[in-house]
């Protein structure tokens, strides 16, 4: 059973949410909360396996709320759940370690599976976000020092990690595969079994994943 927190300041939402999610027969919500600090204490109380995060709650926002949690809890995933389309949130909140980044206008069922996917090590943001979050990581973290190194890097071949980064540029299979002077079959080979290493589902996520981790 996959146990849930729900933060949000909005009543009708946390209750909404907590009505839909419970219908799931594998994930079940342990507890709400109004604010970020009530977030931060519920999380050290239940210890869920998931936080769903607002950005805008008083005492303590969510980007706040996720830097205290993940650095007392770190196995603790958090999606940010937000109608702030913010450059500024976005990174913040994903270099504290949240692993996904959802508009609270996401249908039920996009975050019930974004629930199961960072459950499971997977990262998600949506499409409409995830060039802003590359582009606005890209930046920011090449003077980062602090940024967390994912133990699943040490898995890649010197290969793997230059095709890492080359996803993480957002080139196409032909432009690596004449910057690295291999077929286009052998990159999306490349590609795969990167993807089953790491355990991630696709290119958005392997790009996310190769930023975050400044390979």
């Amino acid at each position: 059973m996959i146990r849930v927190i729900i933060a949000d300041d909005q009543k009708i939402l946390r209750e909404g949410l907590k009505t839909i999610i419970n219908m799931e027969k594998d994930i079940e919500v342990c507890s709400l909360a109004e604010n970020g600090q009530e977030a931060y204490d519920m999380s050290l109380k239940y210890k869920p396996d998931v936080v769903l995060m607002d950005i805008k709650m008083p005492l303590l926002n969510g980007v706040e709320a996720t830097k205290k949690i993940k650095s007392r809890i770190p196995t603790i995933k958090i999606i940010v759940l937000t109608t702030f389309n913010d450059d500024e949130y976005i990174f913040d909140a994903l270099k504290f370690g949240a692993s996904g980044y959802l508009l609270k206008e996401t249908t039920p069922e996009g975050i019930i599976e974004a629930i199961r996917t960072v459950h499971h090590g997977g990262a998600l943001i949506q499409p409409d976000v995830a060039v802003k979050v590359l582009d606005k990581f890209s930046q920011m973290a090449k003077g980062d020092k602090d940024i967390h190194i994912d133990e699943r890097v040490k898995l890649l071949t010197r290969r793997e990690l230059a095709i890492c980064r080359l996803v993480g540029e957002g080139k196409s299979n032909k432009e690596m595969s004449e910057e690295l002077f291999l077929s286009e079959g052998t990159i999306k080979n490349h590609i795969t079994n990167i993807l089953n290493k790491l355990e991630l589902r696709d290119r958005t996520q392997l790009a996310v994943f190769t930023i975050k981790n400044n390979i």
